[in-house]
C-alpha cells in the first residue's frame, strides 16, 4: 500500500435512501457520455488513434487507424466524440487535411506549439467514428463565414458540386449527415485565435448558424457559452434562436501529485459542478425567457475533467511506458506556479468525482436547460480513459466508471432521498483560473451519494452509489419511496471495494488492478453495506 492507503473500519454508518419509481426526473440523454479528440495534443492522435507511419503508406483514410484503440471504444461504446478541439480548433483550416496525404501542407501549430501534419483530417476523423460508432462532433473555428459554409458542404451536401465531387474524390461519395457543430471554442479568451468581445461573437455566431443551415437545415450547433451574464446575455438575445445548445466548460483540481491528501477535496468536487451546471441552466433559461426565444435550448458540458496540478519548475512529464508518466526527479515542493500534468493516469479518488459528475446530469436531466451532451477530455492519453503505447491499449479508471454508468444504468432519472452521515467543511471550486489559487466555499458533503435509474420500458431499477468516505463503510436501508420494499435480489457491480490506495491506477504491468468486480446477484433483506471510497451498481430484479 502507498502513503495514500485507508485504513477500514468495521462498524458502517448508518443511512436510508427512497427511490420514487413513479414520478421520473426526465429522459438522461445518452450523449452526456461523450468523448474529445484534440489535434496535435499530448498524443490524442499520432501516438494515440492513429499512426502516422502507417498512413505514409496509402491515402485509404483507414490506414493509419489504431485497431486496437478502435476496438477499446467499440466495447466500451462511444456515443459522440469532438474534434479537431479545443483551442487547435480556432487556427484549423479543414481543407488542409483533405485529399492526397502526399500533397497535404504541414503547419505550425498557433495553439499547442509544434507542427501538425494534418494526415488525420476530416476523413480521416469520420472513417474513425464510422468504426467505432460514434457520432462525429466538428468545431468550426468561427473566423470565417465562407469556411465553415464549405466545410457543412464537403461533409452533407448530396448535389453536385466542386466540394461533393471532392468528397467522392476522397473515397466517400454519400453524404456523411454529420449532425452536430460547435461554431468556436471558448472565443472569448486571448489563447484563441480570433477572440472577439460577447456581442462581436453573438453577431458572428448568429451568421454562421444561418449559412450553415443553409447547407443542411437539420444541423444541431452548439454556440459558446460562459458563466457570466454579459457573454450570455448578448448571445441570447442575437442568437438563441439559432442554436440547440449552449457549451459549458468546467474542470476539477487535484493536486496529489504535490503530496497532498486531498481526497476529500477531489471526490467532493462533483458538488461544485453540480452547483455551477445548476446556475447556468436557470441564468440561459431566465435569459432565453426574457429575449423570447422559444427554440429549446440545452448545456453542452464538451469540456470536462479534473487537472492534475504539479509546480511548473519540475521536469516536464513525458509518456511512461507502463501507462502514466515516465519517472524523474523532483524537488519537493508545492509553490505555484503550477502546470497540468497531462500524462498523469486517472486514480481510484477521481473515479468517485467523475461518478459524482455523472449524478449530477443525471438529476439535473429534467429541467428545462438540461446538461443533454458532453464531452470528457480526452479520449486517448492526456489524462484520458484509455492510454495507448506502442506495446497497446490500457483501459484506465476512467473507462470502467464510464462502463457502469453508460452500459449498466437505464434511461430514464428517478428522484431519490438519501439521509445519512455527512461533513461539513471546505469543497474546492474547480482548477484555478489566472492566479494559482484552489478556491474553497463551505457546504456539506453528502458521503453517499446515490441515482436511480429504470428503463423506458418495464420496472427493472438500477442504483448507482458512491461511498465517498475514505474508510467508512456506509449501511443503507432501501426501499420505494411509498415504502414498499425493492425485490430481494439484486446483481451488483462494485468499484474500489476491494482497493485500499486511494490513488490507485491501472498500469500495463497491472491493468485490472481498478475495474468493476461482478459479485452476482446477491440477496438484499431491506439494506446493503457500501463499502469506503467505492461505486457500486445495483440492478434489481423485476417485482
Amino acid at each position: 500500500m502507498s502513503e495514500h492507503s485507508a485504513t477500514i473500519s468495521r462498524h458502517p454508518e448508518v443511512a436510508t435512501i427512497r427511490i420514487d419509481v413513479d414520478h421520473p426526473i426526465g429522459r438522461i440523454d445518452r450523449l452526456i457520455y461523450g468523448h474529445f479528440l484534440e489535434s496535435n495534443f499530448f498524443g490524442n492522435i499520432e501516438g494515440g488513434v492513429f499512426d502516422e507511419a502507417q498512413a505514409r503508406t496509402s491515402d485509404d483514410v483507414r490506414a493509419g487507424l489504431r485497431r486496437d484503440v478502435i476496438d477499446a471504444c467499440r466495447d466500451l461504446g462511444v456515443p459522440i466524440v469532438r474534434w479537431p478541439g479545443g483551442n487547435f480548433a480556432s487556427a484549423y483550416h479543414w481543407e488542409d487535411g483533405i485529399g492526397p496525404r502526399a500533397l497535404r501542407p504541414r503547419r505550425l501549430d498557433l495553439t499547442w506549439g509544434g507542427e501538425e501534419s494534418n494526415l488525420f483530417g476530416t476523413d480521416e476523423f469520420l472513417a474513425w467514428c464510422a468504426e467505432v460508432g460514434a457520432e462525429p462532433y466538428l468545431v468550426i473555428g468561427c473566423r470565417n463565414v465562407e469556411e465553415a459554409v464549405r466545410w457543412v458542404e464537403y461533409t452533407n451536401y448530396g448535389g453536385d458540386t466542386a466540394y461533393s465531387r471532392a468528397r467522392a474524390a476522397n473515397g466517400h461519395p454519400r453524404p456523411y449527415g454529420v449532425r452536430y457543430w460547435g461554431v468556436g471554442n471558448e472565443v472569448y479568451g486571448h489563447w484563441q485565435l480570433g477572440h472577439r468581445p460577447p456581442a462581436h461573437y453573438a453577431a458572428d455566431a448568429r451568421e454562421h448558424a444561418s449559412f450553415m443551415r443553409a447547407v443542411d437545415p437539420s444541423l444541431s450547433l452548439v454556440a459558446v457559452g460562459r458563466r457570466e451574464e454579459e457573454w450570455m446575455r448578448p448571445l441570447i438575445s442575437a442568437a438563441g434562436e439559432c442554436f440547440d445548445f449552449v457549451s459549458l466548460h468546467l474542470y476539477g483540481a487535484s493536486t496529489h501529485l504535490m503530496g497532498d491528501e486531498d481526497f476529500g477535496a477531489v471526490v467532493s468536487q462533483s458538488l461544485y459542478f453540480e452547483q455551477e451546471i445548476a446556475a447556468y441552466s436557470d441564468m440561459v433559461a431566465n435569459l432565453a425567457a426574457e429575449a423570447g426565444v422559444d427554440r429549446p435550448l440545452s448545456i453542452a458540458l464538451d469540456e470536462w475533467n479534473i487537472r492534475h496540478l504539479e509546480p511548473r519548475g519540475w521536469p516536464e512529464p513525458t509518456p511512461g511506458d507502463d501507462g502514466g508518466f515516465a519517472p524523474r526527479d523532483v524537488v519537493a515542493s508545492k509553490q505555484p506556479p503550477w502546470r497540468v500534468n497531462r500524462w498523469s493516469q486517472r486514480t481510484l479518488a477521481d473515479a468517485l468525482f467523475y461518478a459524482g459528475v455523472f449524478h449530477a446530469m443525471h438529476r439535473l436531466c429534467g429541467r428545462r436547460v438540461a446538461p443533454r451532451l458532453a464531452n470528457t477530455v480526452n479520449l486517448v492519453n492526456a489524462n484520458a480513459l484509455l492510454a495507448v503505447r506502442a506495446q497497446g491499449v490500457l483501459r484506465g479508471v476512467t473507462y470502467h466508471v464510464w462502463d457502469l454508468y453508460q452500459n449498466r444504468l437505464g434511461d430514464i432519472a428517478l428522484p431519490t432521498n438519501v439521509t445519512g452521515p455527512n461533513r461539513y467543511g471546505e469543497i474546492r471550486q474547480g482548477a484555478p483560473e489566472g492566479a494559482d489559487v484552489l478556491k474553497t466555499k463551505r457546504g456539506t458533503v453528502p458521503y453517499l451519494d446515490v441515482v436511480a435509474t429504470r428503463g423506458a420500458t418495464g420496472d427493472r431499477v438500477k442504483l448507482a452509489a458512491i461511498n465517498r468516505h475514505p474508510t467508512e463503510a456506509i449501511e443503507a436501508n432501501i426501499a420505494c419511496a411509498d415504502g414498499k420494499p425493492l425485490p430481494r435480489r439484486a446483481r451488483i457491480h462494485c468499484l474500489g471495494a476491494d482497493i485500499g490506495d486511494l490513488y490507485a491506477t491501472n498500469t500495463f504491468s497491472q491493468p485490472d488492478r481498478v475495474a468493476p468486480r461482478d459479485l452476482g446477484d446477491v440477496p438484499i433483506e431491506r439494506s446493503y453495506v457500501f463499502a469506503p471510497h467505492s461505486i457500486t451498481v445495483l440492478d434489481f430484479e423485476p417485482r
